[in-house]
This record gives C-alpha cells, sequence and structure tokens, in this order.
C-alpha cells in the first residue's frame, strides 16, 4: 500500500488497483502544495469522516470528474446529493460497506459535524472515524477530528488497525500530547502518521511535539512529505 498526505487531514490510499481519497480538501487548503488533477488521477473512491469543509473540500468536484463513489454516513451523502452528486454509499457508525476489494467501516469520533448557510448550523451526520481493510493490507484507520475516548481500545480490539492516521493539532482535535496517549494507550499499531496540523495558524505548526511525545514507543512515526507516496 502507499498512502500520500496532501496536507491537513486529506490521504490518497493506492492499493490493489484502487486509489482511495480521504477527506479530499484541495481548494482552500494551504497545506495543499502538489498539483489537483495528479491527486485525483485515477480514483476509484472517496471517503469521508464527516461534513466540514475542510474535510468534505473537493470531494463534489472530483467525484463527479473521475466517476468516484462517495462513502460517508447517510446525512452527508443525502446533502450532497442535493448539490448534485450521483455516485454515493450511505451508511453509519459501526456499519460496514463492500466497496469491492475492500471495506470501509465508520467509527466513532468525538468532534461535530456541518456547514453553515446564511450564519444558520447544518447538521450533516455524525463525526466519524474510518477503518480500510483489504485483504493483504494493513488495515488502515483513518481517526478523522476526534478528541480522546476510551472507546479506542474497542476499536483496536474489533478492527486492528495497524497503520492510523492521527489529528495532532489541537483546538478542534485532539493535541499532540493527548494523541500521543491515545496512540500509546489504546492500540497497537506498527506506524502512525499524524495529521491535522500545519495548515491554519491556529492550530499546531508542526508535527514536533507529536513525535517527541512518542519517542521510545514502539509504533514507528512516520511524518510524510507533502505530496509524497508512502509505502507501509
Amino acid at each position: 500500500m502507499q498512502i500520500t498526505w496532501y496536507g491537513h487531514s486529506a490521504f490518497r490510499l493506492d492499493f490493489a488497483g484502487k486509489a482511495v481519497l480521504i477527506d479530499p480538501f484541495f481548494t482552500g487548503n494551504p497545506a495543499f502544495v502538489s498539483d489537483k488533477a495528479a491527486a485525483t488521477k485515477g480514483v476509484t473512491h472517496i471517503v469521508l469522516t464527516h461534513g466540514h469543509a475542510d474535510h468534505v473540500g473537493d470531494a463534489l468536484d472530483i467525484a463527479q470528474s473521475t466517476g468516484a463513489p462517495v462513502i460517508t454516513n447517510y446525512d452527508l451523502c443525502m446533502w450532497l446529493a442535493a448539490k448534485g452528486l450521483q455516485k454515493f454509499d450511505p451508511m453509519n457508525t459501526g456499519g460496514t460497506t463492500d466497496q469491492g476489494g475492500f471495506t470501509v467501516t465508520l467509527v466513532r469520533a468525538d468532534h461535530s459535524s456541518g456547514d453553515i448557510k446564511d450564519g444558520v448550523p447544518i447538521y450533516l451526520g455524525n463525526p466519524c472515524g474510518a477503518i480500510i481493510k483489504a485483504p493483504g493490507e494493513p488495515t488502515v484507520y483513518h481517526m478523522g477530528d476526534t478528541d480522546v475516548f476510551g472507546d479506542m481500545g474497542l476499536i483496536n480490539e474489533l478492527y486492528e488497525p495497524k497503520i492510523a492516521m492521527v489529528p495532532i493539532g489541537d483546538r478542534f482535535t485532539m493535541s499532540p500530547s493527548s494523541a500521543a496517549f491515545a496512540v500509546k494507550r489504546f492500540f497497537k499499531l506498527d506506524a502512525v502518521i499524524p495529521c491535522h496540523y500545519g495548515s491554519f495558524p491556529i492550530i499546531a505548526p508542526t508535527a514536533d511535539a507529536f513525535v517527541a511525545a512518542m519517542k521510545g514507543h514502539s509504533t514507528t512515526v512516520i511524518v510524510p512529505e507533502k505530496g509524497k507516496a508512502v509505502g507501509v
């Protein structure tokens, strides 16, 4: 499996002929330094963790240009369908869907999810993390935006993720120290990739504090160069 980070919480997974974008926030993302056409080339699926604009990102445009279905919670699917999305696979927390060669499971995240129209909040379903599981590949857990919570232990027991994308930016998600605590306390990962930092001034500018907090732990910390694929 090849994993590419595009800044903030946007990732691409390439494996077994599949190309899965997770939270493809490209347009308006100060940390996105790649070419959008290259980042979306050959995309087969789009997974969204929740309805905030910095995670939905370019999902509708990419889905329309590539034909890739969007996999996310029911409420967000219906909202995007009203905006013209034609291919989608709605689900909700705890559910698993077969995407042909891999499965997506949505799990709990402690956050919020919505948009603002004319100053009024719009509810877009519960925030989630996403478990991506494919035969012969390490199970990937994108935590979405979340705080640490005790049921992370159950997620580890149920799904046994080996690679996790963990938000560390603070203010809206876990801080570097609480993210490191969650990884060390609840998971048995081969590798962890910090995200949701270095994009906006009000969140952590670098992953340095997280790397320091993970020092001496058996989990490998991968801090990818934006737009450069890493093998796992």
